[in-house]
């Protein structure tokens, strides 16, 4: 709509409650301003005013407005109060009972009526749900996890691998992974109890993690799957691996250091195969990446994976190119904004530009030399009218040129990966920023004459 190719011109909305029921009504009108701007204007059908930008229409749409955002508050509110008192008197408030329970309706009275299959609802408003135990397949299946894993046995992925093995899939009629396994270990539901509000996402805010003592919980609302004891020895299991147990940085880098003299090397393969240690992600998450860790041991993996670890540096290099293009778009009289996120470059509605960076990698030896590539990341808006590519110099401290082409012409492989030795950089190629600006300048004006024929 806003690159001026909507099928339509006009939007009819019921009352100003359908638009939208925003907690920060100025973002109802902003949503507003984009179609006008577009020239397509919002109706609304139910409302006294009419909707023509007068004083009045202005007044009452804004108290409008601000009356949705309260109702959608207040019952925001009140399901929370229901959901929680339903909660506390042992009544099931979730969607899918899980693997090895299922879900049953009950009346008033506390009589069971019918179980419940996936995606199915309660046949009558008086009716409650509530979970019970599932085929017996199941609960031995819950049991032999829980065992083998408290017992240490197994590990999450041994087990999860077995069971895939033996074609017994999860709740969801899919293979188990390793993750499926470790929420199935933490539910306190086959203890026989519910908990709710562990997280919270209220009126479209960001999840939030509750603290303990906001949870609510109803201890005995049914038939526990497996004994509070075997429970108990599983969650201590859970507390010593992987992220768990809190380490310090001294006793995360002196395994990584020990395990680099057992084998010589170091990669993603070698940490991940040793069962004993610390995953990547656990490295990448407490110093920031793994090639950090390595250079806190010492460890140098070589020219090739010098390329790991650049995100945060490729995010300012596209950040300080789009401010520099806006800043000479500006001084040209041109509507320019960038929206971080896609790494997207707008320029006055009529030509949209993704920018990405291509870092120097070392791939393998040349005649005793390293041959050197660039690898382009990943494009986070691929429908974008053209790519900008920044492409850095060998040792990626500096940029070293630049190349912009359509996006419809860039050779991606069915991974949505760029083969960059596919391109012809001859034909794309730019010197200098300036050279990019009169580029853009180029296809802003192909783009407006495109759009004034139509």
């Amino acid at each position: 709509m806003q690159f001026g190719h909507a099928a339509f011109d006009c939007i009819l909305v019921f009352d100003v409650s359908r638009w939208g029921r925003f907690q920060d009504t100025d973002e109802s009108a902003y949503y507003e301003f984009i179609c006008k701007r577009a020239g397509i204007s919002v109706h609304y059908c139910e409302e006294e005013f009419k909707n023509d930008g007068s004083l009045a229409s202005v007044i009452m749409k804004n108290l409008s407005r601000a009356e949705a955002a309260d109702f959608s508050r207040r019952l925001s509110k009140r399901v929370f109060i229901a959901a929680s008192y339903g909660v506390s008197l042992g009544f099931w408030q979730g969607s899918s009972a899980g693997y090895g329970l299922r879900r049953s309706t009950v009346d008033e009275h506390g009589n069971r009526r019918v179980d419940l299959g996936p995606g199915e609802q309660k046949h009558y408003k008086t009716d409650r749900v509530i979970l019970v135990p599932g085929p017996q397949s199941e609960l031995d299946v819950v049991r032999r996890i829980f065992t083998e894993f408290a017992t240490r046995k197994k590990t999450r992925t041994e087990i999860a691998d077995d069971l895939n093995k033996e074609g017994i899939y999860n709740s969801q009629g899919r293979p188990w992974q390793m993750q499926t396994v470790n929420i199935l270990l933490k539910n306190e539901k086959y203890l026989g109890q519910i908990v709710y509000n562990r997280r919270s996402y209220k009126l479209q805010k960001p999840p939030i993690d509750n603290p303990h003592e906001m949870w609510i919980r109803h201890q005995n609302a049914f038939t526990p799957l497996v004994s509070p004891e075997l429970f108990a020895k599983a969650q201590k299991v859970l507390s010593e691996v992987k992220y768990g147990r809190r380490r310090s940085d001294e006793e995360l880098l002196s395994q990584l250091k020990a395990l680099w003299r057992r084998k010589g090397h170091l990669s993603r393969d070698i940490i991940q195969a040793d069962k004993k240690m610390f995953s990547c992600t656990a490295y990448a998450r407490r110093f920031g990446s793994i090639m950090n860790a390595y250079d806190r041991i010492g460890f140098d993996p070589g020219p090739r994976f010098h390329f790991y670890g650049t995100g945060e540096k490729a995010n300012a290099v596209i950040q300080s190119t789009a401010n520099e293009l806006i800043g000479e778009l500006q001084r040209w009289g041109e509507r320019a904004t960038f929206l971080p996120e896609l790494n997207l470059l707008t320029i006055d509605g009529a030509l949209t530009v993704v920018i990405a960076t291509a870092w120097s990698v070392a791939d393998g030896t040349l005649d005793g030399r390293h041959h050197r590539r660039w690898h382009v990341r990943k494009l986070k808006f691929p429908r974008a009218d053209q790519a900008l590519i920044i492409r850095m110099q060998e040792a990626n401290a500096s940029i070293m040129d630049y190349f912009m082409l359509g996006t419809k012409n860039l050779p991606f492989t069915k991974d949505r990966k760029l083969r960059v030795s596919e391109l012809k950089f001859a034909d794309y190629r730019h010197d200098r920023l300036s050279s990019v600006l009169r580029a853009i300048y180029d296809k802003l004006r192909q783009s407006r004459e495109v759009q004034s024929s139509r």
